[in-house]
Formats: C-alpha cells, sequence, structure tokens
C-alpha cells in the first residue's frame, strides 16, 4: 500500500526523467542529489517496487523508475488533464537533521521555520563545534538551488548583493556570519526587514525584491551589531563531545554517502582529534576508494594520519 506523500516523491521523479535524456546523460540512473530526496526515502521506494536499481558502486547509487511506477504516473496524469502541474514541494520528511545528535527543541524550530509561509530567521551560536555546521549542511542538502551557503569571510568579492541578485535564493545559510564585513551586513539588514534589496551604484543599480528566509551560525554574537542580532532567533549549542562526534559522522557517510558501517567507522576514527568539520569527512569517503583512507586524510588536512584514541 503506498504510504502518504509517496505519489507526490514518484511524480517528481517523474517530472526529472521526463527533463532528460535517459538513456545517454543518465545510463547508469539518477542519485538522491539529482531529485533531492534523502537516500533512506529512495531506499524504501525501491524496497516498495518503486525504483530499479541500476547501478551501484561505493560512490554512488543509480535509481530509475519501475513500470509499476510509471503506470502509477500515467493514471494519476489522465486523472488530472485539467489545469497546470503542481509544483513541486521541497519534502522535510522524517529524515531532515537525523544526523544531528540531540538539540531536538533546535530541529523543530528550523523545521518549522523552514515551512513557515513568511520569513522566519534563525541564528545558531556556541564553541566550534560540527552541530552548527551539520544543520546548515542539511538544509543546503535538502534544499539544493533554492539555497545559498556563504561563509561568512569568504564572501566573493561580487558581494552578498550581486548573489542573491542573480541566484534568487529562499533560504540564505550564512556559516562564521561574525567574519562577514560591514558591506555585506547592511545588505543583510535590508533583506532581512522586507526582502528588499536596493543599491545605487553607478553602473550596478539594484531594486529588487526577494524574501528569503536567512539561518546563520556565529561563534562570537559581540561582533554582530544590536541591529543585526535583533532579526534572528538566537540559540546556542554546545559542542560534540568525542563519542557523539564519531556518531555523527558514521551516520553522515553511512546515510548519506552510501558508505559500508566498517568503511564509515574507519574514517571517523582516523579523523577523531583532527577535525571537528563533517565536510572533511566527506571529502575522505569521496577521495578514498582512489587513494585510501590514509592517503586522503594526509593530502586533505597534511601531516601523518592516526588510528584515533580509545
Amino acid at each position: 500500500m503506498m504510504k502518504d506523500g509517496d505519489m507526490e516523491l514518484i511524480m517528481e521523479i517523474a517530472r526529472f526523467e521526463a527533463s532528460v535524456d535517459m538513456e545517454k546523460e543518465y545510463r547508469i540512473g539518477w542519485s538522491w542529489r539529482h531529485v533531492r530526496i534523502w537516500p533512506a526515502t529512495l531506499s524504501r521506494l525501491f524496497k516498495d517496487g518503486y525504483l530499479d536499481n541500476v547501478f551501484r558502486s561505493n560512490s554512488f547509487t543509480g535509481y530509475k523508475l519501475t513500470e509499476k511506477a510509471k503506470a502509477i504516473v500515467l493514471a494519476n496524469q489522465q486523472e488530472d488533464t485539467v489545469g497546470p502541474q503542481p509544483k513541486p514541494m521541497v519534502n522535510l520528511g522524517d529524515e531532515l537533521f537525523t544526523d544531528v545528535i540531540g538539540h531536538e527543541d533546535v530541529k523543530i524550530l528550523l523545521k518549522a521555520t523552514l515551512l513557515a509561509e513568511k520569513p522566519v530567521h534563525v541564528m545558531l551560536t556556541g564553541p566550534p563545534a560540527l552541530a552548527k555546521t551539520l544543520f546548515l549542511w542539511d538544509i543546503e542538502q535538502t534544499f539544493g538551488e533554492q539555497a545559498i551557503w556563504l561563509v561568512g569571510s569568504a564572501i566573493s568579492k561580487a558581494g552578498l548583493w550581486d548573489l542573491v541578485a542573480e541566484r534568487e535564493p529562499k533560504i540564505l545559510l550564512i556559516d562564521e556570519m561574525d567574519k562577514m564585513n560591514a558591506v555585506d551586513m547592511a545588505a543583510l539588514l535590508t533583506m532581512m526587514e522586507g526582502g528588499r534589496l536596493v543599491r545605487a551604484k553607478r553602473g550596478r543599480e539594484l531594486d529588487i525584491n526577494n524574501p528569503l528566509k536567512v539561518v546563520a551560525a556565529s561563534n562570537r554574537l559581540e561582533k554582530l551589531s544590536p541591529e543585526l542580532r535583533s532579526r534572528f532567533a538566537i540559540r546556542k549549542l554546545n559542542a560534540y563531545g568525542r563519542s557523539e562526534f564519531l556518531t555523527v559522522v558514521k551516520g553522515v557517510l553511512v546515510r548519506k554517502e552510501g558508505l559500508s558501517d566498517e568503511l564509515a567507522e574507519e574514517i571517523a576514527r582516523k579523523l577523531d582529534g583532527r577535525s571537528q568539520d563533517v565536510r572533511d569527512a566527506i571529502r575522505i569517503a569521496r577521495l578514498a576508494p582512489q587513494v585510501g583512507v590514509d592517503k586522503a586524510i594526509s593530502l586533505l588536512l597534511g601531516g601523518e594520519t592516526g588510528t584515533g584514541s580509545d
């Protein structure tokens, strides 16, 4: 029996397959990144007979709709031949933030924020740790092109104005916000207030209206102006301990990168004490099939690799 929401997911996948050349470009199938549906959800659809697993390796799992699913899509299209197709919606599902240990109130707050019709802005603060970055990373992976991830210390030369004007995101994710320059902070203030972005500069005038939601992370709040802080709901997070870090990294690598439990355990153990950034673990996982785990860590982080301590 089809579960609630499965029809919408299957229709969304069908629209993707109809928009590409499945015989050439996606001969070995598409991955969760192409359709922006969590791997765990795709695995369930596969078990229920709606997807074929046409290719699988350590780094890629390729899917296609089965004939059973295509028949359901055809029947649905015949039942609804009047009016436009419904706009695809992001399915948050139960998988969002499952890799984040604890912080249950923050998970509820962020999910409500992402589903809210009008913007609510959230600031995550606390000492350098995995949790803040992982929250932002999960949102970016879920919303794809609708979200822009920025690091306050490394915004492009064009600045915040041009990035938002060119890409028109619905969600702005800002890490290390306390390191943003004053010009970008001023632009952010106006965007968060009413969604309007105005700049009068010779040859590069801007006047656009793009209401967006901001989820930011900052290690220190004292560097942010009172006006900027007042626009956020601020939640403080505590750093992860060693055992929590290992659990989080293993969960991310297994569920989102498709690694075996054994390989995920090895990467987490060897990364222990060297990095608290989940993106380092992901980069190592993607390089490991080519050069091995130890060499990947050495290339990315430098120095000699260890085996972790008990």
